[in-house]
Protein backbone atom coordinates (compact mmCIF):
# COMPACT_ATOMS: atom_id res chain seq x y z
CA UNK A 1 0.00 0.00 0.00
CA UNK A 2 2.96 2.79 0.83
CA UNK A 3 4.62 2.15 -2.58
CA UNK A 4 1.01 2.31 -4.18
CA UNK A 5 0.62 5.49 -2.80
CA UNK A 6 3.95 6.89 -2.63
CA UNK A 7 4.03 6.19 -6.56
CA UNK A 8 0.69 8.15 -7.01
CA UNK A 9 1.71 10.72 -5.38
CA UNK A 10 5.10 10.73 -7.80
CA UNK A 11 2.72 10.45 -10.67
CA UNK A 12 0.24 13.49 -9.60
CA UNK A 13 3.59 15.73 -8.84
CA UNK A 14 5.05 14.96 -12.44
CA UNK A 15 2.04 15.70 -14.07
CA UNK A 16 0.90 19.12 -12.12
CA UNK A 17 4.82 20.37 -12.88
CA UNK A 18 4.30 19.30 -16.58
CA UNK A 19 1.33 21.83 -16.38
CA UNK A 20 2.58 24.43 -14.32
CA UNK A 21 5.88 24.80 -16.75
CA UNK A 22 4.21 24.93 -20.09
CA UNK A 23 4.59 27.89 -22.11
CA UNK A 24 7.90 28.66 -20.71
CA UNK A 25 11.72 28.46 -22.00
CA UNK A 26 14.91 29.43 -22.50
CA UNK A 27 18.01 28.69 -24.12
CA UNK A 28 20.73 26.07 -22.85
CA UNK A 29 22.95 28.27 -24.31
CA UNK A 30 25.29 29.81 -21.45
CA UNK A 31 25.47 33.50 -23.85
CA UNK A 32 22.04 33.62 -23.55
CA UNK A 33 20.73 34.78 -19.92
CA UNK A 34 16.67 35.41 -20.82
CA UNK A 35 13.96 33.64 -20.89
CA UNK A 36 12.12 32.99 -24.22
CA UNK A 37 8.81 32.61 -25.47
CA UNK A 38 8.90 29.09 -27.03
CA UNK A 39 6.88 26.11 -25.41
CA UNK A 40 8.34 23.39 -23.43
CA UNK A 41 8.78 19.50 -23.40
CA UNK A 42 7.42 17.73 -19.81
CA UNK A 43 10.25 17.19 -17.54
CA UNK A 44 12.54 14.56 -17.84
CA UNK A 45 12.70 11.66 -16.18
CA UNK A 46 15.33 12.48 -13.69
CA UNK A 47 13.51 14.77 -12.22
CA UNK A 48 11.36 14.54 -9.39
CA UNK A 49 9.19 17.43 -7.59
CA UNK A 50 9.62 17.08 -3.95
CA UNK A 51 7.36 18.48 -0.90
CA UNK A 52 8.25 21.61 0.44
CA UNK A 53 11.22 20.97 2.96
CA UNK A 54 12.90 23.50 4.06
CA UNK A 55 16.35 24.19 3.87
CA UNK A 56 19.49 25.94 5.47
CA UNK A 57 22.00 26.92 3.22
CA UNK A 58 23.77 26.99 -0.14
CA UNK A 59 25.96 24.09 0.24
CA UNK A 60 25.70 20.21 0.96
CA UNK A 61 24.35 18.92 4.22
CA UNK A 62 24.59 15.86 6.23
CA UNK A 63 21.15 16.52 7.40
CA UNK A 64 19.83 15.73 3.52
CA UNK A 65 21.08 11.84 2.35
CA UNK A 66 21.54 11.88 -1.10
CA UNK A 67 21.52 15.36 -2.02
CA UNK A 68 24.83 16.69 -3.02
CA UNK A 69 23.61 20.43 -3.44
CA UNK A 70 20.71 22.14 -1.23
CA UNK A 71 19.96 25.96 -2.31
CA UNK A 72 17.86 27.92 -0.46
CA UNK A 73 16.18 31.55 -1.91
CA UNK A 74 14.08 33.53 0.49
CA UNK A 75 11.98 36.44 -1.73
CA UNK A 76 10.18 39.21 0.61
CA UNK A 77 9.07 42.35 -0.15
CA UNK A 78 10.19 41.14 -4.11
CA UNK A 79 14.06 41.04 -2.81
CA UNK A 80 16.35 37.73 -3.25
CA UNK A 81 18.12 36.43 -0.58
CA UNK A 82 20.90 35.71 -0.99
CA UNK A 83 21.04 38.12 -3.79
CA UNK A 84 20.73 37.39 -7.36
CA UNK A 85 24.12 36.09 -8.68
CA UNK A 86 25.53 31.96 -10.30
CA UNK A 87 25.60 28.88 -8.38
CA UNK A 88 27.64 26.37 -10.16
CA UNK A 89 27.33 22.28 -9.78
CA UNK A 90 28.98 19.58 -11.20
CA UNK A 91 26.98 17.30 -13.44
CA UNK A 92 25.53 14.56 -12.05
CA UNK A 93 25.37 16.01 -8.73
CA UNK A 94 21.55 15.93 -6.56
CA UNK A 95 20.34 19.28 -6.20
CA UNK A 96 17.13 20.10 -4.09
CA UNK A 97 16.12 24.02 -4.70
CA UNK A 98 13.87 25.20 -2.56
CA UNK A 99 12.19 29.04 -1.86
CA UNK A 100 10.12 30.82 0.41
CA UNK A 101 8.09 33.61 -1.34
CA UNK A 102 6.21 35.96 1.21
CA UNK A 103 3.66 36.33 -1.85
CA UNK A 104 2.20 32.87 -3.38
CA UNK A 105 4.03 32.58 -6.76
CA UNK A 106 5.58 29.77 -8.71
CA UNK A 107 9.08 28.27 -8.88
CA UNK A 108 10.75 27.21 -12.14
CA UNK A 109 14.13 25.73 -13.19
CA UNK A 110 14.57 26.64 -16.94
CA UNK A 111 16.11 23.98 -19.53
CA UNK A 112 14.74 21.26 -16.59
CA UNK A 113 11.21 22.15 -17.20
CA UNK A 114 10.74 21.80 -13.56
CA UNK A 115 8.56 23.74 -11.33
CA UNK A 116 6.94 24.12 -7.92
CA UNK A 117 3.80 25.97 -5.39
CA UNK A 118 4.65 28.22 -3.76
CA UNK A 119 2.11 29.15 -0.89
CA UNK A 120 2.69 32.07 0.57
CA UNK A 121 5.22 31.67 3.66
CA UNK A 122 5.56 28.43 2.80
CA UNK A 123 8.56 26.63 1.05
CA UNK A 124 8.38 24.58 -2.61
CA UNK A 125 10.99 22.45 -3.43
CA UNK A 126 12.38 20.78 -6.64
CA UNK A 127 14.77 17.80 -6.34
CA UNK A 128 16.67 16.70 -9.84
CA UNK A 129 19.81 15.16 -11.27
CA UNK A 130 21.98 18.14 -12.80
CA UNK A 131 22.81 15.70 -15.90
CA UNK A 132 22.85 18.65 -18.85
CA UNK A 133 25.44 21.01 -18.76
CA UNK A 134 24.90 24.85 -19.44
CA UNK A 135 23.39 27.97 -17.60
CA UNK A 136 19.74 27.54 -16.62
CA UNK A 137 17.84 30.49 -14.95
CA UNK A 138 15.74 30.29 -12.03
CA UNK A 139 12.40 32.16 -11.33
CA UNK A 140 9.24 32.59 -10.36
CA UNK A 141 6.76 32.84 -12.55
CA UNK A 142 4.02 35.35 -11.15
CA UNK A 143 6.32 38.08 -9.81
CA UNK A 144 8.94 37.42 -12.53
CA UNK A 145 12.12 37.55 -10.55
CA UNK A 146 15.22 35.97 -11.08
CA UNK A 147 16.90 34.10 -8.47
CA UNK A 148 19.55 33.17 -9.46
CA UNK A 149 21.08 31.06 -12.56
CA UNK A 150 22.15 27.67 -11.97
CA UNK A 151 25.77 26.47 -13.99
CA UNK A 152 26.03 22.91 -14.65
CA UNK A 153 29.79 22.27 -15.64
Amino acid sequence: MFVRTRTSAALAASVLTALLVTGCGQSDDPSVATPSTSPTSAAPPSAVTTAPTPAVSPTPTASTPGVDREITVTIAKRRVTPPTGRITVDKGELVRITATSDVADELHVHGYDLGARLPAGKPGSVEFRADQTGLFEVETHETGLVLFQLVVR
